[in-house]
């Protein structure tokens, strides 16, 4: 065969490439020219066989870029369900001041949380005897016995008050009987000076409904705490001192008395001269009545 053969065979199969070519492509270019060298005013047309079918084009790799995704909020269960809070509304002068009875105080101060006390009692120790009463002994604080029970001077000491109110022919619901404080101290310590002033407003109503004719403090802390004195049990045994114009008295503790059996006569000499004291005042509200 010729050259010239050979060329014309050449050219008549690039010629059937070409055409292959355009009916599985149309009229894309098998190399992709940039587009400044492609004419300006050439427009492409595809040939009718390739009308309605679907152009293939070369695989690329396109990278897109994602804005990223903002973190969806999942409420996950609890494990544990919150409890609900028991907390009671502070006790304000405004819910109890106006109370005219002992039950009716009691009744509104009874839950009281004012200070750290409350969150430690077993009950609350109000006060117990007759509303009436024209003798008012005071204590220190509740101890375990009175905790359990709710009641003032219940236990050891409670018993040798009852025998000292009887040998001066008083029973115990003549009187009326409470403390400095309504709540047990933890480990029967003695209060502190922010625990008497906050339970303090309290004793003074339970005063002011009783109106007793006279106030026996039993222990130096109670008598430190209703007459705000620094004075020694020695010096204030025997004498009439006053609070808010009743008279008042001051002898040891039942539960000192315990303890220091030695004190019992200089006791039993101070609940005769309260009791001597108390026929006094008696007898002249009597007269002048």
């Amino acid at each position: 065969m010729s050259d010239e053969q050979d060329a014309s065979c050449l050219l008549d199969d690039l010629r059937s490439i070409i055409e292959d070519e355009r009916r599985l492509f149309g009229d894309t270019l098998l190399f992709e020219q940039s587009p400044e060298s492609q004419p300006a005013n050439v427009e492409r047309h595809a040939p009718p066989e390739a009308v309605n079918k679907p152009v293939i084009q070369p695989s690329r790799h396109i990278e897109y870029s994602m804005p990223p995704k903002k973190p969806v909020a999942v409420e996950e269960p609890l494990l544990f369900e919150l409890p609900v809070s028991s907390a009671k509304p502070p006790i304000t002068t405004e819910a109890w001041g106006g109370s005219n009875t002992l039950d009716e105080l009691n009744a509104r101060i009874c839950n009281c949380t004012k200070c750290a006390l409350g969150t430690t009692r077993t009950k609350f120790v109000f006060g117990v005897g007759n509303p009436k009463a024209t003798l008012m002994l005071i204590g220190e604080a509740p101890g375990a016995d009175e905790d359990a029970q709710g009641e003032p001077f219940v236990g050891r000491a409670g018993q040798l008050l009852n025998k000292i109110l009887e040998a001066i022919h008083f029973k115990r619901s003549d009187v009326y009987i409470c403390n400095i404080l309504k709540c047990r101290p933890p480990n029967n310590r003695k209060p502190t000076p922010e625990e008497s002033e906050l339970c303090k407003p309290y004793l003074k109503k339970q005063i002011e409904i009783v109106k007793p004719k006279v106030i026996l403090c039993l222990g130096l802390t109670a008598a430190e705490n209703l007459l705000g004195t620094n004075e020694s049990m020695g010096k204030l045994r025997g004498h009439v001192m006053q609070y808010e114009g009743v008279p008042v008295m001051i002898t040891y503790h039942p539960a000192a008395l315990l303890r220091n059996p030695n004190w019992k006569r200089p006791a039993w000499e101070d609940v005769q001269a309260v009791r001597k004291l108390h026929d006094e005042l008696l007898a002249n509200t009597t007269t002048a009545g």
